[in-house]
């Protein structure tokens, strides 16, 4: 903790499902977190009507706010399509706050490997220190499936933000090549969410049925995962397929970055299904990258499990705002 002067920043993790605030003490050189609260987004007309239900909760008027959004911003503002919901930096700071920034979700997390600790995440396969000033990249599959870098550069660091999970979904054998043969006919583009994501996980069991003659509806994520774990056929193949295909994706991004430093997956299904994951063809797959599998070895591939990642990347670039008006 700091001596001198406190600093709370409003921070959020703002998703299709849940828009989650808290604040930040940025005093210091790690962020820390307190006062959370979860409100439902579709509750919500915009952005500002959430924070300003935060403030009044929590009594709290801060002057700074950075808020990681699952979307791709422009001009300072994020549209979330299937909600109808809108938000933009300036009516946020129209609530008061001086400084505001939008973040990508994957952007905050990217920001936030400096500040985690060991059991903040957990390996997948050899324990790899990496390269200790090296890129570290951030994917995973959740709702939909994000991806980003920290690319570290002498004293610098920058978190880069992208929408890398509507690149192509590249198969990786026989099975995948078919798999992608039936989604390519339901969808225009068969991207890396179509397969790696919650619906994701619908597509690669109604793919894998249709491929074996088996006709029928997919069971919803939570449940093709709940079976899965206790070892029924359809499902637990379906989760197989699933952690192989995301240990070959984390490959390519490894490569893609230059992420000698790691690759961190994060989201809300890989913790809920570690054990399966670590015991999956996933490191194999990461590492099946043919003259450059010596490359991926030595690269570290972890799980975040901790709760509220997002908030300490938000944090940080919160940190950032508030030391810049300093000097």
């Amino acid at each position: 903790m700091s001596s001198g002067p406190t600093y709370l920043a409003l921070v959020g993790d703002i998703g299709g499902t849940t828009a989650r605030l808290a604040l930040a003490d940025v005093s210091g050189t790690k962020p820390v977190i307190s006062e959370i609260r979860d409100y439902p987004s579709r509750s919500y007309k915009s952005g500002s009507d959430v924070v300003r239900a935060y403030m009044a909760d929590t009594g709290c008027k801060p002057d700074t706010a950075a808020l990681a959004v699952a979307g791709p911003i422009a001009q300072g503002a994020v549209h979330f399509t299937n909600l109808g919901l809108t938000f933009s930096e300036t009516e946020i700071r129209n609530l008061g706050l001086s400084r505001v920034r939008l973040l990508n979700d994957f952007e905050a997390l990217a920001l936030a490997i400096q500040h985690l600790e060991p059991d903040d995440s957990s390996t997948l396969g050899p324990d790899e220190a990496g390269e200790a000033d090296a890129t570290v990249a951030v994917i995973g599959p959740g709702t939909g499936f994000g991806a980003s870098a920290f690319v570290r550069g002498g004293a610098n660091a920058v978190a880069m933000a992208g929408e890398g999970g509507h690149a192509s979904f590249g198969p990786g054998d026989d099975v995948e090549r078919e798999i992608l043969a039936v989604l390519a006919r339901k969808f225009s583009h068969v991207s890396i969410e179509r397969v790696l994501s919650g619906p994701g996980l619908q597509n690669l069991y109604s793919a894998l049925n249709a491929i074996d003659g088996i006709a029928g509806d997919a069971p919803d994520p939570i449940e093709i995962t709940r079976l899965g774990l206790q070892g029924e056929a359809k499902c637990a193949r379906t989760l197989s397929r699933f952690c192989a295909i995301l240990g070959s994706v984390a490959g390519d991004f490894a490569l893609t970055y230059g992420a000698r430093g790691g690759v961190f997956i994060a989201g809300g299904i890989a913790p809920s299904i570690l054990p399966f994951l670590q015991k999956s063809a996933f490191r194999d797959r990461f590492e099946a990258k043919g003259r450059f599998n010596t490359y991926l070895g030595a690269i570290p591939t972890r799980v975040i499990v901790h709760t509220h990642a997002a908030f300490l990347g938000a944090a940080e670039l919160a940190r950032q705002l508030v030391n810049s008006d300093k000097h």
